[in-house]
């Protein structure tokens, strides 16, 4: 890099767009691909009123086809589309994550942002990903980005196990990055220097407990908590006993009460409740926990940050996702908050914000103009 100081911003930092990575039958998805291509649908929806919509897929005439009947002309203008193969929709992990410069003054003309291509390898080779490890060089390639290009290759980084609260201070979990094949043999101390240097951080706070049971991502913090605006802190907390969880939901909450600001001032916590168990059979969803099923890892913490909105994961659970949506509103007075269903989308062990990579201002290239 050059000398320019450069900053990791916070999620709610101005926005071009969102990055959403396409389902199709040859995915993970293809038992239930209308199910979660309607998620995607309004996603879209909502995200192309006010930003750019970056849609990577092998297939651009045919998603362009689904999407036509759902769109008015303007948001059919913030669509951007890059054509290339993919393993599956995990955008938040195999985008890049990007820095602006620390001086840089929104709608300036000349601030371009930087990209960093890190290495994304299924969540420590337990799926297949060389497709979409290649992803942003090829966006990169046909011109999707009006930003500078940095290879970070050689190194492990997924998007959803970072969060960064714009002014120096990276969250992250220790199950994640300490997890196997991901950067062995690097210590923890070796990794948070790693994550300091690359991101131009502070200090990493390394939290220790609140793996959700169905988590194949070895516990990426985007599940459990996340950063607000005013030294905000959102977790997930669990007040059933009996839920196997309980415990380490209990430690990661204790340790969230002893963390500090960088000027030493404790952080705003604010509890997030924990879904009902959701259980896959196979066929379908369930509340019953039967022979041959497995607890999906709902979580209202997996919120997508918009400039104008916050798109809150729903369970079709009226009580629980009604305080969800208010708790979001109120750590967002400026924004609508807004509920998807989520369901279709645990059923591959994510949600709404693992979907989303977002990018921000002046970073996106301009779409084209939409074509028939």
């Amino acid at each position: 890099m050059n000398s320019k100081n450069w900053i990791f911003p916070a999620e709610w930092y101005p926005q071009s767009g969102i990055q959403l990575t396409w389902p199709h039958q040859h995915t993970d998805w293809a038992p239930y691909l209308q199910d979660i291509t309607e998620v995607f649908l309004q996603m879209v929806g909502i995200i192309s009123r006010d930003e750019t919509v970056l849609i990577v897929t092998p297939d651009v005439k045919s998603v362009k086809e689904i999407l036509a009947p759902r769109l008015d002309n303007s948001q059919r203008s913030r669509l951007l589309f890059v054509s290339c193969p993919t393993n599956d929709t995990w955008a938040r992990d195999h985008a890049p994550l990007t820095l602006v410069p620390e001086d840089a003054v929104v709608h300036t003309d000349g601030c371009r942002c930087r990209i960093l291509d890190f290495r994304f390898n299924g969540w420590g080779d337990k799926f297949p990903s060389d497709w979409d490890n290649a992803i942003t060089k090829a966006v990169f390639q046909q011109g999707g980005y009006q930003a500078d290009y940095e290879d970070q290759g050689d190194f492990v980084l997924e998007g959803g196990s970072v969060e960064s609260d714009g002014r120096g201070t990276i969250f992250t979990t220790s199950q994640c990055l300490l997890a196997p094949h991901r950067n062995q043999p690097l210590t923890r101390s070796d990794l948070d220097r790693e994550l300091r240097r690359r991101l131009h951080a502070s200090r990493v706070v390394w939290l220790d407990h609140g793996n959700l049971v169905g988590d194949d991502t070895d516990g990426h913090i985007d599940t459990i908590v996340r950063v607000a605006p005013d030294d905000t802190l959102l977790y997930v907390g669990c007040d059933d006993q009996t839920d196997s969880q309980y415990e380490d939901f209990l430690l990661l909450e204790k340790q969230l009460q002893g963390l500090q600001t960088v000027e030493g001032r404790p952080y705003r916590l604010v509890k997030l409740p924990m879904p009902d168990a959701i259980y896959d059979d196979g066929d379908r969803l369930t509340s019953t926990p039967e022979a041959g099923t497995e607890r999906l890892p709902a979580t209202y913490a997996n919120f997508v940050i918009l400039n104008k909105v916050v798109i809150c994961p729903t369970y079709h659970q009226p009580e629980n996702d009604r305080k969800a949506m208010e708790i979001l509103q109120e750590a967002f007075p400026g924004r609508q908050v807004l509920g998807v269903d989520a369901r279709p989308v645990i059923r591959q062990h994510g949600s709404l914000h693992c979907l989303t990579m977002q990018y921000p201002q002046g970073c996106l290239s301009m779409p084209s103009p939409w074509e028939d």
